[in-house]
């Protein structure tokens, strides 16, 4: 065929769509996934029995020998090793063929272009482009999941849920990963193109497009911001001034669909479950299986010695001196996927965090690292393994810190305090799921120990010295008294927060004590920000006596001191004369108030319907600046703001709004009110579609 006739080209993009599990992208352009056939009819041929060629090339340089440019002619029979075509049938103008692409293709946009060897004149037609996916529902692809019912949730559900607070008192909130909304392929697509690899090397990057584990760690670099200009900005000072605080965020369109409008700078701010979020939406447009995971007690070991030292001073106050930390919590990913490089037993989930918390190869990037390798102990295996190993494994040393003379003692040591309650959504449901016997054998057995043993040993920090580490001496000793905060009382914002310190003498003779206690307002990651309270007192113990003293920390006390994550770290320090300090400490979150969310009739698909959003002021003064923030794929676009007017103490407010539902089927609807008093208080609604 000459070049000068254009053909037309019929993608049949609904047929395809349905049948690779595309058809919620809101696209005019065919998106089909590796390893399985999509059909294209074009006409402009004169006769369709001629050799037809067909080119699919990809990338900057598509070239053959990167896999990123294929030419194939038409064959009887697809091939599973390489690019096919197959003819379905012609007519006197125009002819239908099925393609081909094998399980191992590199994904991304593809140019397709035919020509005809029969006219040696001719230089190839397009045809025009298609994108290609990673493809878990098909057993030659590497992200293949058997369970079809993970591959809906992993791949297919737009909404989800993630776990937070502390290990005390789990919370929860909805998220909206919309990754089939409008562009945010084309936006995920334009970051693999702005990553430091394709910089570097653009033709060499493309060509590992085929691989998840390249994929996930270039991801897990360019979701946030370090390095490469990518996405988010973190901000853990509790101060969010030139920018939205993360936890006002309800969903990745937005973030995603602002780092696209300001020119690719990054968006201000996120923490770790704005990055995890963001990083779950990217890997599930295209097509890799993906889920968050909370891990509770979460350890940020800085300098790679499976131990975490939290230092305090004399007076209780939490020092922000050490690299390590211990996070109320912390949020990463899971992504599905074989491991070759490895072999088949670290297959399956692999850990991926896109938190910038440690340099790894230089840059800001986490993983993957195989989770069955964090079991076993395996962290001499890439990627990243010590650094997750010690996240829910590390031992926690705690020390008295005399900052004028630089003096350090060990308070105590514990090796179960890290790594609880590992959780996820489960399939299907709006439920919890428990996975840390996924990551570890259980605290406190002999394999746990054995398993921590052998992965300090491949770290090779068995047999070298630690001039940080306190002595066998020190970890031994034993305290004379114990103690503990009990809460009296409600645990919300607006209340005062009432709790008790229990102190027990566990010696046969009394004991002399001085306590300092401290409060303070922390972020998520327990570094604190505000003092908000302290006192101390002494206490006389007889022997085997157990006393108890309340605390009382008043809404007033906290009100202006408390960050968006409704964090308070209380402390004692307990002096105990002739014996080891005794530290007792508890991190509290307080819950918002409820906010309610009801809707008003049937929800039917083009009709309009109208929602109403409750929420009545607890405390006693007026609250200002009310904003609601409302978004729902498939019931609304894009985030719809609503301002309320000020609220008197005790009042009630009620706001009313229409959805116009667009596709039928169970949506779900996530709003998020703030105001001057109270921080990003959250709620979901599931609202089921009808026809």
């Amino acid at each position: 065929m000459a070049a000068a006739t254009q053909p037309s080209t019929n993608w049949h993009v609904k047929e395809n769509a349905r049948d690779h599990h595309t058809s919620k992208f809101s696209s005019k352009e065919l998106i089909v996934r590796r390893g399985q056939a999509f059909i294209v009819t074009f006409n402009g041929t004169e006769q369709p029995e001629q050799n037809l060629t067909f080119i699919a090339e990809t990338g900057p340089k598509p070239s053959k020998l990167a896999k990123t440019q294929a030419t194939f002619g038409i064959s009887s029979t697809v091939s599973k090793e390489s690019w096919s075509a197959v003819l379905q049938s012609t007519s006197s103008n125009s002819v239908s063929i099925s393609i081909s692409s094998p399980p191992n293709a590199v994904i991304g946009r593809y140019k397709l272009s035919v020509r005809s060897t029969s006219s040696d004149s001719s230089s190839p037609a397009s045809l025009g482009t298609f994108v290609l996916l990673f493809n878990p529902w098909s057993s030659g692809d590497d992200v293949f999941m058997p369970n079809k019912a993970e591959c809906d949730e992993y791949v297919l559900e737009e909404f989800g849920i993630i776990f937070a607070g502390n290990k005390n008192r789990i919370n929860s909130f909805g998220w909206n990963f919309g990754q089939f909304q409008e562009d945010i392929l084309n936006i995920c697509l334009s970051m693999l193109d702005r990553s430091l690899n394709y910089r570097q090397d653009p033709a060499t990057d493309v060509s590992h497009r085929n691989d998840p584990k390249y994929l996930g760690r270039v991801l897990s670099a360019m979701v946030n911001a370090n390095d490469d200009q990518g996405v988010l900005l973190g901000n853990w000072s509790g101060n969010y001034d030139g920018g939205k605080s993360p936890s006002s965020w309800t969903g990745s369109g937005e973030i995603l669909q602002n780092w696209k409008k300001s020119g690719f700078k990054p968006v201000r701010y996120g923490q770790c479950w704005v990055f995890a979020a963001v990083l779950t939406t990217v890997l599930r447009c295209l097509g890799i299986p993906t889920r968050t995971i909370t891990n509770f007690s979460s350890a940020h070991d800085a300098d790679g010695n499976l131990r975490v030292d939290e230092f305090y001073d004399a007076s209780g106050n939490h020092l922000d001196r050490a690299a390590d930390s211990i996070w109320n919590f912390h949020v990463w990913n899971e992504s599905w996927f074989s491991r070759s490089d490895l072999g088949p037993s670290y297959s399956g989930w692999q850990v991926l965090d896109a938190t910038p918390q440690e340099e790894s190869g230089g840059i800001y990037q986490c993983g993957p690292a195989s989770r069955n390798a964090i079991k076993e102990g395996d962290v001499d295996l890439d990627y990243d393994c010590p650094f997750v190993f010690a996240e829910v494994n590390a031992d926690c040393m705690y020390w008295n810190y005399d900052p004028a003379t630089g003096k350090k003692t060990l308070m105590f040591s514990k090796s179960t305090v890290i790594g609880q309650f590992i959780s996820t959504k489960a399939v299907g449901r709006d439920d919890r799921v428990d996975v840390t016997n996924d990551y570890k054998y259980e605290e406190g057995s002999k394999k746990e120990r054995e398993i921590f043993k052998k992965a300090r040993k491949k770290l090779g920090l068995e047999d070298k010295f630690d001039p940080t580490a306190p002595t066998p001496q020190e970890i031994d000793q034993k305290p004379d008294i114990s103690g503990k905060f009990k809460v009296a009382g409600p645990l919300e914002v607006g209340k005062d927060l009432n709790l008790i310190l229990v102190l027990e003498n566990l010696q046969s003779d009394a004991k002399t004590v001085h306590v300092n206690m401290t409060a303070w307002s922390t972020v998520y990651t327990r570094r604190p920000v505000h003092e908000i309270w302290k006192d101390s007192i002494p206490v006389t113990l007889s022997p085997k006596e157990e006393k108890q003293f309340p605390i009382k920390i008043s809404y007033t006390e906290y009100q202006q001191q408390l960050t968006t994550d409704n964090m308070i770290q209380v402390t004692a320090l307990c002096h105990v004369e002739g014996g080891i300090q005794v530290l007792v400490q508890r991190d509290i979150t307080l819950d918002n108030p409820a906010i309610d969310i009801q809707v008003l009739g049937e929800a039917k698909v083009n009709k309009e319907v109208d929602v109403e959003v409750t929420f009545t002021n607890p405390i006693d003064v007026e609250v200002m600046d009310c904003v609601l923030q409302v978004e729902g794929n498939d019931l609304l676009r894009g985030v719809l703001e609503i301002a309320i007017p000020p609220l008197k103490a005790s009042e009630k407010s009620s706001t009313k709004f229409k959805l116009i539902p667009f596709e039928t089927g169970p949506k779900h609807l996530l709003v998020n009110f703030s105001c001057d008093k109270f921080a990003d208080i959250k709620n979901f609604k599931m609202v089921n579609v009808i026809d």
